[in-house]
């Protein structure tokens, strides 16, 4: 995979390699009104950033770069190491594949990083008070640096402990995730009310 010239500040770093047990299948491919999951949250990153997607190919209504974590299924640190060599900007927006409004606060959490240089993370919190590490953005040099050597299998979590980082609100939109098949029903039903006049 070729590293083009950036012309935005940040990259986007889709994680879509899970395995979907609960789900019974890849979440990220579920339907979802005219679209998937994934192009669903796509369609929302703004139009000037690059979107790097980790997990098995697929076309997509988006033009995106896609590459595999090492092994396919070692998590979602794998999937990160998998993409951080391709990133070539200062900071790098991490999104779980399987939520569909999360492009919402991914300009602000960006932007916040960008303005206090001293941080190395702005993370996510949903409601319930539980970080979310796939909804935040970093730092790509002190992410890189957080990353181990081999990542398979490594907790999420704790990459989160050597940087210097921020906790930022997020509503239960933003920050639902489809690990079931009800979950899902309840997506595409907030998909549809905001469609209806």
């Amino acid at each position: 995979m070729s590293q083009p010239t950036e012309t935005s500040t940040a990259t986007a770093v889709v994680l879509c390699g899970g395995a979907g047990v609960r789900f019974g299948g890849d979440k990220t491919r579920a339907s979802f009104g005219d679209t998937t999951v994934l192009d669903h949250l796509l369609d929302g990153l703004p139009h000037d950033w690059r979107v790097i997607c980790v997990g098995a190919a697929r076309a997509t209504r988006r033009t995106v770069a896609w590459c595999r974590e090492d092994p396919p299924g070692g998590g979602p640190v794998a999937g990160l190491a998998a993409a951080l060599p391709h990133v070539g900007t200062p900071t790098v927006v991490v999104l779980g594949g399987d939520m569909p409004y999360a492009a919402g606060p991914a300009p602000a959490l960006a932007a916040t990083l960008e303005a206090e240089p001293e941080l190395d993370a702005v993370v996510g919190r949903d409601p319930d008070g539980r970080l979310q590490p796939l909804l935040a953005a970093y730092r790509t040099v002190a992410l890189r640096a957080a990353v181990p050597d081999p990542a398979a299998g490594t907790p999420l979590m704790r990459l989160l402990d050597p940087l210097r980082s921020v906790v930022v609100a997020l509503d239960d939109l933003s920050a639902l995730d489809v690990d079931t098949p009800d979950d899902l029903d309840r997506a595409v039903t907030i998909a549809r009310s905001r469609l209806e006049p």
